[in-house]
């Protein structure tokens, strides 16, 4: 192809130039071109025009739901949300806990981002709609044209369950999938962004990838904030042990200096950490593996030694079934086939071990170094709930972090993330660290909403942010902290900050349960049954609930007791009590930050 001056719009100079370029580009960078020069002009008007012989069910309205225990899948809906309305699409975005889940029925196109929580469950945002889905009421939905973008954490059983479970509804409900579910890991982005820009190709009535280019660029040149993929080096400012001696825990209250990231967060955010690997343990593995540490291997697109991969990179500390398989391929080890094939047998054998296990207690392996590494995932950012307010302290963030440390299998094993806070990072080191909102643990907007703050352990950080953002605003409404640990001499965590919003008012009370003093175990959900009456007269005043910590004891018994005390107090029927929960969730009443300790 030549331009000449006479049958193009441009100065003799121009074609000179372009004559030049237009030769020397590949295919793909002619596509890129392409949908960089005409996405601005392009509307969806014209795009249809075009493409008149062939009829698709799209139209330019589109809904997006989403359902975000932590955020992430409403900061994915928010951000696809805002890139359709620049291609003029007329988007509607809501959560699921406020959707009312008949208007599916209204809906042509929808597109739906749900997270899975622990081993398989719904966010909190997404039960009630969920349910509905899976009822006898749940309407026939032909009209419906959709696609799922499910995110989870592969580390567990039921990998991105809910989002599965959902594509699964629609389609037995007779809705159309626009494009194919994807199944996203924690280290999301870019597979999220392959997602959307399939859908929006779709959307769209595009038949290049002109659409996928343009939105990966404008997406590269929008990126100019401290995120996951581009953190913060936060200089560590302080790191203390908060439990006493003779503790069994070890919690460490870190401060960390944010001068220059121009973060912005608030009370219930978190603050994600991208973590190391333990340098011994990476030694005993490529000893273990009989490799050289120096032999190059290519992980995520970029070449590097093997130690520094395994360091730096891969997670190496998590046995999860999906890996397990891929191990498999590499062994005929008779009693690996049997470990696979008996589920609770692997899961038994998983739990508290890691990699190098697999590899000392399964050899021999006919993998070489790059095949190994290309079984394994990016190591997980650790996320930790902020435990100080920026109005309080604006180049600061505080964290509370639990060192995870166990021994299995005759060796002792430390939390990736924690054991290297409570070990290795000193005073004058640096993290790399992002802030990662999370709009579903927020303090009330109105100051006068009574707020009950439950927490267990390294649960208690997203409260004292709490607190001490009420201290500096001067708010002295009503705010009761039912916090429980193991001993009171040893555990009490933050006790004199606690002591101080008391006397001060900006705490009006405060219920302790240390489960080791006394012979029997006294948690946080006795605290809240011993005082029912007055939890139950809160929650008709209009009190919202804020619980946090481990999902698998605390938080299932706490909510198990929210039931039991709405039911006995409130004269209803367990259904009655189940209906009443479900509401306040909808109305951001009943709000949960809840977490599974894994290799922390």
């Amino acid at each position: 192809m030549k331009l000449h001056v006479i049958n193009s719009p441009f100065n003799e100079e121009q074609v000179k130039l372009l004559n030049e370029l237009l030769p020397k580009l590949t295919r793909e960078q002619r596509i890129w071109l392409n949908g960089y020069l005409s996405a601005p002009l392009a509307t969806i008007d014209t795009i249809v025009e075009e493409t008149k012989p062939t009829v698709k069910p799209f139209t330019k309205t589109v809904t997006i739901l989403y359902g975000s225990q932590t955020g992430n899948s409403q900061g994915l809906a928010e951000k696809y949300a805002s890139a359709l309305k620049d291609n003029e699409v007329d988007v509607t975005i809501s959560s699921l806990a406020t959707f009312k889940p008949n208007n599916i029925k209204k809906v042509t196109n929808l597109l739906l981002i749900v997270s899975t929580h622990g081993e398989g469950d719904p966010p909190d945002q997404a039960i009630q709609f969920y349910e509905f889905l899976h009822s006898k009421r749940a309407p026939k939905l032909e009209h419906l044209h959709y696609s799922v973008l499910a995110l989870g954490d592969s580390s567990y059983e039921f990998f991105c369950k809910t989002g599965k479970d959902f594509d699964e509804q629609f389609a037995k409900l007779g809705a159309t999938r626009i494009v194919p579910r994807t199944d996203c890991d924690v280290d999301y982005d870019d597979v999220a962004a392959q997602w959307f820009s399939a859908v929006q190709q779709e959307l769209l009535q595009q038949t290049d990838k002109a659409t996928t280019s343009t939105t990966q660029n404008q997406t590269a040149q929008g990126d100019t904030t401290y995120s996951r993929k581009n953190p913060f080096y936060a200089e560590v400012l302080e790191n203390i042990n908060l439990n006493g001696r003779g503790s069994n825990k070890e919690t460490r209250h870190i401060e960390l200096s944010i001068e220059d990231a121009n973060f912005h967060f608030e009370p219930g955010d978190s603050i994600g950490i991208q973590p190391e690997n333990d340098e011994k343990l990476v030694d005993a593995l490529i000893t273990a593996l009989q490799f050289d540490p120096q032999t190059e291997v290519n992980v995520f697109e970029e070449t590097l030694p093997l130690k520094n991969a395994l360091l730096k990179k891969l997670e190496i500390t998590v046995l999860s079934k999906p890996l397990l398989q891929k191990i498999g391929a590499f062994t005929v080890h008779q009693e690996f086939t049997k470990l696979l094939e008996d589920t609770s047998a692997w899961k038994d054998y998983a739990n508290g071990r890691d990699l190098l296990d697999i590899v000392e207690d399964f050899a021999p392996f006919t993998w070489d170094a790059q095949q190994f590494v290309e079984l394994l995932r990016k190591i997980p950012a650790r996320l930790y709930s902020i435990a100080s307010s920026q109005k309080a302290n604006s180049e600061e963030v505080h964290l509370t972090i639990g060192k995870v440390s166990y021994e299995t299998n005759g060796r002792q094993r430390l939390g990736v993330c924690s054991g290297s806070v409570a070990e290795r990072v000193q005073i004058g080191d640096s993290l790399p660290i992002y802030v990662q909102k999370n709009p579903n643990f927020r303090l009330p907007e109105h100051e006068d909403t009574p707020i009950i703050m439950i927490g267990a352990g390294t649960g208690i950080a997203p409260y004292r942010a709490f607190l001490e953002e009420r201290e500096e605003l001067g708010i002295e409404g009503k705010a009761w902290l039912i916090f429980g640990d193991q001993h009171f001499v040893t555990d009490f965590l933050y006790q004199t900050d606690w002591q101080r919003w008391l006397a001060s008012g900006t705490l009006s009370q405060m219920h302790v349960a240390f489960s080791r003093d006394t012979d029997k175990k006294i948690y946080v959900q006795h605290k809240i049954e011993e005082n029912a009456v007055a939890f139950y007269e809160w929650i008709e005043q209009g009190a919202v609930i804020y619980v946090c910590g481990d999902k698998k004891s605390m938080a299932t018994d706490v909510d198990a007791i929210i039931h039991r005390v709405i039911e006995q107090q409130g004269q209803k029927t367990p259904e009655e009590a189940k209906a009443f929960v479900n509401e306040l969730k909808k109305q951001k009443r009943y709000q949960r930050d809840v977490y599974l300790h894994s290799a922390y």
